[in-house]
């Protein structure tokens, strides 16, 4: 079994340390600054040998150098924005794979929020680590590409089996919920869950990882039925 930490840095981003026992291989997602994650592996003996990024963005990549010249690590990431990542020594697109012991993850091209964004699906664990694609009860914004693009990824992480543990980069569930619940008032599913996440920020506690099974029941992206719908509410969320 894999087991994935997370490690909370800056205002509201997430790093992800994911540690296969079996190989006691270790690798990072998305490290937005280094001490923290070096911290957080030291803490439980972890070693460091990977950096899987999904985006250029520097709240992703930022810790990327250090962390390389501490560990010696590996990094991989998207191969249409190697120009904007120079601290990469793979490169990967759609179908390319990764891996962590023996556990493989599958490389989705996911562009729209950067134009080269990916995402990493490690189908036999049921786990997905979507960058700044999907947040719980959200998506991306259109920095990049276009809401046809984001309609499409919406539809493909849809498709995933129910059970499939969404992985973000940012703990916005609570702004996208209100949000939401104004577009889809009605929204049982989604009224329940906005109790629930109010109640754990309340607590101080993180609403992430989600579900796709949750997504379908309570995201107005991936629930939008065309690109038109989609673009407008991408549109209302960004002037809200």
């Amino acid at each position: 079994m894999l087991e994935v930490v997370r490690i909370p840095v800056l205002s509201d981003n997430y790093v992800w340390l994911m540690h296969d026992a079996a190989s006691g291989e270790t690798v990072v997602i998305d490290p937005a600054v280094a001490d923290p994650v070096l911290a957080a592996a030291a803490e439980r003996g972890w070693t460091i040998g990977q950096i899987w990024n999904t985006h250029w963005h520097g709240d992703h990549v930022g810790g990327n150098a250090a962390i390389k010249a501490a560990t010696g690590c590996t990094i991989t990431g998207p191969a249409a924005e190697a120009a904007k990542i120079g601290t990469l020594d793979r490169t990967v697109g759609e179908g390319d794979r990764v891996q962590i012991g023996t556990h493989v993850a599958t490389v989705m091209e996911v562009p729209a929020h950067t134009a080269g964004h990916i995402a990493y699906h490690l189908a036999d664990d049921a786990i997905v680590f979507v960058g700044d694609t999907l947040f719980a009860m959200g998506c991306g914004r259109l920095f990049e590409g276009t809401a046809a693009q984001m309609f499409a990824n919406m539809a493909r992480l849809s498709a995933l089996p129910e059970d499939t543990a969404v992985y973000c980069a940012h703990e916005y569930t609570l702004s996208n919920g209100r949000f939401a619940l104004g577009v889809e008032p009605d929204n049982m599913a989604l009224a329940v869950r906005m109790a629930e996440v109010e109640a754990a920020r309340a607590r101080g506690e993180a609403t992430v990882p989600t579900t796709i099974g949750l997504e379908r029941a309570t995201n107005i992206f991936m629930r939008a039925r065309d690109v038109e719908e989609l673009a407008q509410r991408r549109a209302a969320k960004d002037a809200a």
